[in-house]
């Protein structure tokens, strides 16, 4: 199957990057050379009812210490940025959402959009001050789109905060890289490709952690 374009950045400078041959999990995956994201072409995308069975898997429960130390990585630097009473969004909150519980704990106003869980695209109609996405971004089948969309709902000074494993252009680390091999991920960024959306953006980008990217809005 040819890829024409990328998913993410619309180059059409794509080259083949690695295949999986494995009993269990045979895939293609491609590579844009302008922003460095890889990523597995729709053929070897799940269908919806697959991916939907592989997120009732998972168990998320505000009340977990350790689930919520895990999205600590991302809560913390983040709301040392924000400003008293910001209003955010967790984009793909999941089956039991509790970033965004996080957040109001701590006097922000929250709104939350998942689109197995809770898909009410009346959140894409409002701004926000700050959007989280926390394991998310990995499972966009429309990266570019989808981000877009995000970042129009920033305020100017916003922040989006995401959350997510970055990859290395090393086909011997992507071969033995455990992330991949969720059927659900599809889509995986590297740090040039996190810099390229922040030259895309003209916004400024931080690395707050081995999995965690902050940009922000400027004013």
């Amino acid at each position: 199957m040819s890829i024409s374009s990328c998913i993410l950045c619309s180059s059409t400078d794509i080259q083949h990057f690695f295949k999986d041959t494995s009993e269990h999990h045979a895939s293609d995956y491609y590579q844009c050379q302008n922003c460095r994201l890889i990523f597995a072409p729709p053929k070897d995308r799940p269908s919806r009812s697959a991916e939907f069975d592989r997120y009732e898997t998972h168990e998320n429960d505000p009340q977990d210490e350790g689930y919520r130390n895990f999205l600590g990585q991302l809560f913390h630097p983040l709301n040392e940025l924000l400003e008293p009473e910001s209003k955010g969004l967790d984009f793909g909150s999941g089956p039991g959402p509790t970033l965004n519980l996080m957040f109001e704990e701590e006097g922000h106003t929250m709104r939350i959009y998942d689109s197995f869980y809770d898909d009410d695209p009346s959140v894409f109609e409002e701004t926000y001050d700050f959007i989280t996405a926390t394991e998310v971004v990995e499972h966009l089948f429309h990266p570019g789109k989808e981000l877009e969309r995000l970042w129009s709902c920033l305020r100017p000074g916003g922040y989006l905060g995401i959350m997510t494993k970055i990859a290395k252009d090393d086909k011997d680390f992507f071969a033995e890289w455990h992330y991949r091999l969720d059927l659900t991920h599809v889509t995986f960024y590297t740090k040039n490709t996190f810099r390229w959306l922040a030259d895309h953006w003209d916004a400024h980008i931080s690395f707050s952690a081995d999995r965690v990217i902050i940009f922000q809005k400027k004013q």
